[in-house]
């Protein structure tokens, strides 16, 4: 298979890459939220962690522990996704211990994430979410010429130093090479509001980037998510977002997916 031959996934109609420019801003949060909240409004979703190198969609869904079912089918051997929350769920951190690191040159990596998605069998799916590893490197480029993608949504933070990662990613999925289509853009960590005062919000990161961002680059502002503790715990413990006592985060995935539909 050479680098620009499509790989079939039959069945499944929209293919959406979560991107960042660089790591920390919390796109693999975005991702798996997202991912939940669009199976919550009915939809047959599949959530797709590309990153090789640092996987960590098992630990967010509390599904470490679990392996994928392999059997083979036409000589090949093939993977059925563990399923979660409503989300069908492939990660190459399935078949690699908790401490493992992988010590792959990119070719390697690349023809990993290939299999990742051609040896699943997905079923129906209404919308995949691929969670792309931090950067402008070869899986993203891999995934870009191998899938045909209905879009990207960017994930970044109000500091003006994520904005500018963001804009380098941006030019990658926007080259006229590769022209995928921008869907818009989440901010991530846009205010803090304390437990006590939930009537207040504190821009520690700073206001309004992201909107500018959006204004550059011609697309969408799709949602702001709060900076709330409860979001990290709940990740350590496999909850996504609904199962908070603070429903301003899960009020925040609602109004992305709606933007977003």
């Amino acid at each position: 298979m050479n680098a620009f031959e499509k790989i079939s996934l039959p069945g499944v109609k929209k293919i959406i890459v979560v991107a960042s420019g660089k790591g920390g801003v919390g796109k693999s949060t975005i991702s798996s939220n997202l991912a939940v909240a669009l199976a919550r409004q009915g939809f047959k979703v599949a959530l797709t962690d590309a990153d090789i190198y640092g996987p960590s969609v098992p630990r967010m869904f509390g599904i470490e522990h679990l392996k994928p079912e392999v059997h083979t089918e036409d000589g090949k051997e093939v993977m059925t996704p563990v399923e979660k929350f409503g989300v069908k769920i492939m990660s190459i951190g399935f078949f690699i211990e908790r401490n493992q690191g992988l010590i792959w040159r990119g070719p390697m990596a690349a023809n990993a994430i290939t299999q990742l998605f051609e040896n699943t069998r997905w079923g129906d799916i209404d919308y995949m979410i691929v969670d792309f590893p931090p950067g402008t490197g070869d899986i993203q480029l891999t995934t870009v010429q191998k899938l045909d993608l209905h879009g990207v949504i960017l994930v970044t933070t109000p500091q003006e130093i994520a904005m500018n990662d963001a804009r380098k990613a941006a030019s990658m999925f926007t080259n006229h090479e590769l022209n995928v289509p921008l869907l818009g853009i989440v901010e991530n960590m846009s205010w803090f509001t304390p437990l006590q005062h939930p009537g207040e919000k504190y821009f520690i990161f700073g206001q309004g980037g992201a909107a500018l961002l959006a204004s550059e680059l011609k697309t969408t502002l799709l949602g702001q998510i709060p900076l709330v503790a409860e979001v990290g715990e709940a990740a350590e413990k496999g909850l996504p977002v609904y199962n908070l006592h603070d429903q301003s985060v899960s009020n925040a995935f609602e109004k992305v997916v709606e933007m977003l539909i």
